[in-house]
C-alpha cells in the first residue's frame, strides 16, 4: 500500500478513534455500542494487508488500531464485569473450560472477545503471523479477576473436576490404570502414579499433555481409594536421552512457533486447572441438607520424582508438590524470562519456598540449581543417587498415605496460598502473560526454536 494511502488510513483511525463509546447504560445498550464501534475498528485493519506481508508502517497503523479497540473493551468491561458475570457466568454449572466460557460470552456480546472461528483461523498460522486476539481473551479474565467477587468464583469454578475425568473415573477405578496418550495414570496400593510421555521432545508441554495432565489429576483426586500422588517422567526416545526418565522440558516452544500453544487452554488452563488442583485440591458439588449445591475439597499430598531435570513448566510443577526428590544428576531451571514469558505462578510461590534472593537468581538471571549444589536443599526434599530414586519414592509414598497428612496439609495451604491470593495474582499474569505471549521478542525467539 503506498504511502499516501497509510496516511489516509491514519486520519480515518484517528476520526475513528474520536467516537470511541462512553458507557454507562443497561448491559445490552453498552454492548451494542461496543460492537459497532470494534466491527468499524476491524474493518479498517482489514483495508491492510495480512500481518505476514505488512510493512512496518502498515503495523504500527494496525498497532494503534488495535490499541483503541481494547481501550474501549476494557472500560466496557470495568463497566460491565458484575453484569457479564450474573448473566452469563453465575448460572453455569459444572467445570466450564476456559475457551468455553470465552466463546460463550463471545456469542452473547460480539465484539467483546475472539469467536471460536477467529481463534481457529488464527491457530492456523504461525505465532508471528497472528494478528494477536487472545489478547483480548488476556484482557476479559484479567478484569474479572480483578473484581474480589467475580474473581474469586472463577477460580473456584475452575477447581471443579472435568467432564472427561467424571467419565472416565469408573473405568480407572475398575482397571486401576488409564492411559491417556501423553499422560499415564495407574494406581498402586494407595498411591496414584502419574506418568508424563512425550517422549521424543523430553515430556515438554503443549495443549494435548495440560489436558490429558488436569484428567489424570482429576480421576486421582476423585478416587477414594487413594491417598497420595506421584508425578514422574516416562523414558525418552529423543537420541539425547534415549531410554533415561525425563521429568520435564517445559513448553515446547517448536509449537509455539507453529502457533499451536493456546491462551486460553495451555497457558490459563494449566495454571487455573492442574496446578491449582494439585495444590489447592478439587471442588466437588454434594447435596446440601436444604436440596442447594454445596461442595467439598477433595485434596491429596504429591510428590515428585526429578529425573535429568525440570525445566520451566516442569520446574514449576515442583512448586505445587509436598516432597520432591530429585536424582543427583539433575537440576531445577525457570528460563522464562530469557524466553520472554511468565513463569506461571512461580512468581508468587518460588519466593515463600527458596527465599526471594534465590527466587530472583533463577527467575531473572535463568540460574540453573543442580542437585547437588547446597542451594538445591531449598527445592529438593531429598537427593538420591539415581539408582535409588525407586526405593526412595516408595519409602516417601508410604510415609504420605497417613491418614493425618491431609487435614495437615489443608491447613498449610490455606496459611500460605488462600485462593484470594491466587486470585489477585492471576489477575495481573493473565494480562502480562497474553501480551507477552505476543510481543516482538517472544516471536523472535520463538522463530529459531
Amino acid at each position: 500500500m503506498p504511502s499516501d494511502s497509510i496516511v489516509d488510513l491514519e486520519r480515518a483511525s484517528l476520526s475513528w478513534a474520536s467516537f470511541s463509546p462512553v458507557y454507562g447504560g443497561h448491559l445490552d445498550e453498552d454492548a451494542v455500542a461496543l460492537r459497532q464501534f470494534v466491527e468499524e475498528g476491524a474493518a479498517l485493519t482489514r483495508r491492510l494487508p495480512h500481518k505476514a506481508v505488512r510493512s512496518a508502517g502498515e503495523q504500527t497503523v494496525v498497532d494503534q488500531l488495535h490499541a483503541t479497540s481494547r481501550r474501549s473493551r476494557v472500560a466496557f468491561l470495568r463497566r460491565h464485569a458484575h453484569n457479564i458475570h450474573r448473566t452469563l457466568i453465575a448460572p453455569l454449572t459444572g467445570h466450564v473450560p476456559l475457551s468455553a466460557l470465552s466463546a460463550q460470552v463471545a456469542a452473547r456480546l460480539p465484539g467483546l472477545l475472539p469467536t471460536p472461528a477467529q481463534l481457529a483461523e488464527e491457530r492456523g498460522q504461525l505465532q508471528r503471523d497472528k494478528e494477536g486476539l487472545e489478547i483480548d481473551q488476556a484482557l476479559f479474565f484479567s478484569e474479572l479477576l480483578r473484581d474480589p467477587t467475580v474473581g474469586l468464583d472463577l477460580v473456584t469454578r475452575l477447581l471443579q473436576p472435568t467432564a472427561p475425568a467424571l467419565e472416565l473415573l469408573p473405568a480407572f477405578q475398575r482397571d486401576r490404570r488409564v492411559h491417556l496418550g501423553k499422560v499415564e495414570l495407574v494406581a498402586r496400593g494407595p498411591a496414584a502414579h502419574l506418568t508424563f510421555h512425550n517422549p521424543a521432545c523430553l515430556n515438554a508441554e503443549d495443549d494435548e499433555l495440560i489436558d490429558q495432565f488436569e484428567t489424570a489429576v482429576d480421576i486421582a483426586l476423585l478416587d477414594g481409594g487413594l491417598s497420595v500422588g506421584l508425578l514422574r517422567g516416562g523414558e525418552m526416545t529423543h537420541p539425547r536421552y534415549r531410554g533415561r526418565r525425563v521429568f520435564s522440558a517445559g513448553i515446547n516452544l517448536k509449537e509455539l512457533h507453529r502457533g499451536q500453544i493456546s491462551y486460553a487452554d495451555f497457558l490459563l488452563r494449566r495454571e487455573f486447572g492442574t496446578l491449582n488442583k494439585l495444590l489447592h485440591g478439587l471442588r466437588i458439588r454434594v447435596d446440601g441438607d436444604g436440596g442447594d449445591d454445596e461442595f467439598r475439597t477433595v485434596m491429596k499430598p504429591w510428590v515428585a520424582a526429578v529425573d535429568a531435570f525440570a525445566i520451566g513448566g516442569g520446574a514449576q510443577l515442583l512448586l505445587t508438590c509436598d516432597h520432591v526428590i530429585a536424582a543427583a544428576d539433575s537440576y531445577f531451571a525457570l528460563p522464562a524470562a530469557q524466553e520472554g514469558i511468565v513463569p506461571g505462578v512461580a512468581n508468587l510461590r518460588l519466593p515463600r519456598i527458596a527465599g526471594a534472593r534465590l527466587a530472583r537468581q533463577i527467575i531473572l538471571s535463568g540460574r540453573r540449581v543442580f542437585a547437588r549444589e547446597p542451594d538445591a536443599a531449598a527445592l529438593f526434599d531429598e537427593v538420591v543417587e539415581p539408582a535409588q530414586m525407586d526405593a526412595a519414592i516408595d519409602a516417601r509414598l508410604a510415609a504420605l498415605a497417613s491418614p493425618a497428612v491431609i487435614p495437615n496439609r489443608r491447613m498449610l495451604v490455606l496459611c500460605e496460598e488462600p485462593l484470594d491470593t491466587f486470585r489477585t495474582y492471576m489477575a495481573q499474569f493473565a494480562l502480562e502473560q497474553g501480551q507477552r505471549l505476543y510481543s516482538q521478542d517472544v516471536l523472535q525467539k520463538v522463530a529459531t526454536a
